[in-house]
């Protein structure tokens, strides 16, 4: 199973969001204090439990305890923050983003593998 990492530091987005042109990454904005945000992370996870596609790197952001970093995201990609939030990220652009309800296994499958 694929699993996602959790980024809590602007430097490790910088290396990530950098390293784009050689990896693209799956970023999921996740809320704590939302229950949408919860029924998204189980379909993430959901996704991550079959067949992901191994080329992308998953990460995980809690947009109120790393809050710089979801700022910074917001900033670097120009996509205006909404939370739950999921972006598909290949050379330093968003190719498919969705959010809320819109995250969920079926389309996940359908955008990234």
């Amino acid at each position: 199973m694929a699993q996602w990492k959790e980024i809590t530091t602007n430097e490790e987005w910088e290396q990530l969001f950098a390293a784009t042109t050689e990896q693209p990454i799956v970023v999921y904005k996740h809320s704590t204090a939302c229950s949408i945000s919860f029924i998204a992370m189980q379909e993430y996870e959901a996704y991550l439990s079959k067949t992901p596609n191994p080329d992308i790197e998953y990460v995980l952001v809690k947009v109120i305890e790393s809050r710089p970093v979801s700022n910074q995201i917001t900033e670097d990609t120009g996509l205006r923050h909404v939370s739950p939030q999921m972006l598909y990220i290949k050379n330093k652009e968003v190719v498919w983003d969705a959010s809320h309800w819109n995250i969920n296994e079926k389309r996940m499958t359908a955008a990234l593998n």
